[in-house]
């Protein structure tokens, strides 16, 4: 039986007003520049609880997944230092998706996000529609974190993912939940790509125009035990390439709600 929708608010993509092509920049930009050049599109959407259907949703249907009944030995503590984020929790999320991913072989982490929903926190929930990766930006994290070029290579020509294992560190989830689209709802022109501009490099990532046939999800209550898996991108045809996303606003919530604190973990995924 399905669960009722919340209709709440997400925030979408809206191109610049002067054509000119979009950015945003990661950290303090240059002086006189924006944090970024486009806008946004405020619409509020139904959003569907899959509490009690997880199962029904994949990776390669859907490009999100909900994994239940994890165990970890990383405590609270483990995740107030990037050091014992790497020795303690990468390898636990290394077993997971070679577990969990169909055909993995190979997992390399690129980097992790600690979000707090705290004024004073250097990174809070990301309350817009996006996804993380265009096809030219998962290529270029390939060559840049595989050191071998040949090996690169290799890999580039076989099947290779994006994927982020998302999880809360502080309990369930009251607050500022993850909002996530089936892939099969979505379509290639709803996504429009940003340069992403970093200190020392660009990359690429996605923002995600409004389009009302969209089906949008959500796992209410998700806690330490869950693992949400969300596909930025993938080289094989045939299946789902990405999954939109945002953290959104629960009209639901209670206002002492607990803030929302969560990691997520970008790998890379061969095979």
């Amino acid at each position: 039986m399905a669960n009722p929708a919340i209709q709440a608010e997400l925030v979408f993509y809206q191109a610049p007003q002067d054509g000119t092509s979009p950015y945003n920049y990661v950290e303090e930009p240059p002086a006189g520049e924006p944090w970024r050049n486009y806008s946004s599109d405020v619409r509020t959407v139904p959003i569907n609880d899959i509490r009690g259907n997880e199962d029904h949703f994949t990776l390669d249907q859907d490009a999100f997944q909900v994994l239940k009944n994890i165990t970890s030995s990383a405590t609270y503590e483990t995740f107030n230092s990037d050091e014992a984020i790497r020795e303690i929790y990468y390898p636990e999320v290394e077993r997971l998706l070679l577990e969990s991913v169909p055909g993995a072989h190979t997992i390399i982490f690129f980097d992790h996000t600690i979000r707090r929903a705290n004024p004073n926190a250097p990174r809070q929930p990301v309350n817009q529609v996006h996804a993380d990766q265009t096809e030219w930006s998962a290529q270029s994290r390939v060559r840049k974190h595989v050191s071998d070029p040949e090996l690169a290579q290799k890999y580039l020509s076989e099947r290779y993912r994006i994927i982020n294992v998302w999880r809360p560190i502080n309990g369930v989830v009251e607050s500022s939940p993850l909002a996530f689209a089936s892939a099969t709802s979505t379509e290639d022109e709803e996504f429009v790509t940003i340069q992403h501009r970093y200190p020392t490099f660009n990359g690429e990532i996605m923002g995600v125009k409004y389009n009302s046939k969209t089906e949008w999800k959500y796992c209410a209550g998700v806690d330490d035990t869950e693992r949400i898996l969300l596909k930025c991108f993938d080289s094989q045809d045939g299946v789902a390439k990405r999954a939109a996303h945002t953290a959104f606003i629960d009209p639901n919530t209670p206002a002492d709600a607990k803030p929302r604190e969560s990691i997520e973990v970008r790998a890379l995924v061969f095979g």
